[in-house]
Parts: C-alpha cells; structure tokens; sequence
C-alpha cells in the first residue's frame, strides 16, 4: 500500500460556529478526489460528530481550544486525523450508550464507526492532548474508457 500524502490541514477553535467551515472543507476534499456522494455525506457526518465530542466533551462546557483536522489521501482512501490539546481521555470510556436507550443525543460515536471503514485513537505527540483517526475508502466511478476518475 501506497503511503497517504497530506491534501489539507484546517485549525480551527473549538467552538459549535467552526463546524460549517469545516463541513464545507471536508465536502471540497472528498470531491476534488472524487468520492461519491454518499462516502462524501457520510464522511462529512463522522468528522463532523468526532469534531464535536472534542467540543462538547474533551474540552467541555465552557472551555476553548484548539482543533487540528488533518486529510490524508491514498488513492482512494482518505484517513482524517483529527487532535485537539485537552487532557487525554480514557479511550477505554469512548463508547456509544447501548441503542436500545432511545433518547437524544450520544450517538456519534456508533455512527462514526458504522459509517467509517476504520476509527480509533492513535498515540497523540507531546504537546497534544487526544488524536482520533478516521479512514473512509470508496469504488471510484470510472470514465467512459474504463480507467479511474482520479488518480
């Protein structure tokens, strides 16, 4: 396998008003590279669900930080990195409530997993506080000829 290169890095503040950017950032990538469209709305919804258990929980009520979403390409597989500066959480406590509790909210961490090919935490860097990592892969359309839409 290929090794992913770096297609973009968003930094953005952790607050609920960042998460349009970026939706739309997520969105671009996935077409410039040419992802259908439901890898491309699924995609958007995990990042977008990882991004906000960092607001909501990691730096919690009331506190700031920082956001970094790297996207990696490899071919047609896209991994998003994605590290915030919290304290580290027991990743072992990281898990969706059971889905037989019907009520609002604590999901999105089962719906990252059903839509995402894979999903975990990483060993974060010094100076980082969590780094949680997505991969999405996809069959690309092919053009008239046969061959890959992109390469």
């Amino acid at each position: 396998m290929s090794e992913f290169k770096r297609l973009v890095e968003l930094r953005l503040d952790a607050t609920p008003q960042r998460l349009r950017l970026l939706r739309a950032v997520v969105h671009a990538a996935m077409d410039s590279l040419g992802a259908d469209a439901e890898s491309t709305n699924c995609t958007v919804l995990a990042v977008t669900e990882a991004c906000m258990n960092i607001i909501q929980h990691a730096y919690g009520p009331g506190r700031t930080g920082e956001i970094v979403v790297e996207i990696l390409n490899n071919h047609h597989e896209v991994k998003f990195r994605v590290t915030d500066f919290a304290a580290p959480v027991d990743t072992a406590a990281v898990r969706s409530r059971d889905l037989d509790d019907l009520r609002p909210g604590g999901l999105g961490v089962h719906l990252i997993h059903q839509v995402m090919d894979e999903a975990g935490f990483v060993p974060a860097p010094a100076g980082a506080g969590n780094v949680f990592e997505m991969t999405k892969r996809w069959t690309p359309a092919a053009n008239e000829d046969g061959r890959d839409e992109v390469q």
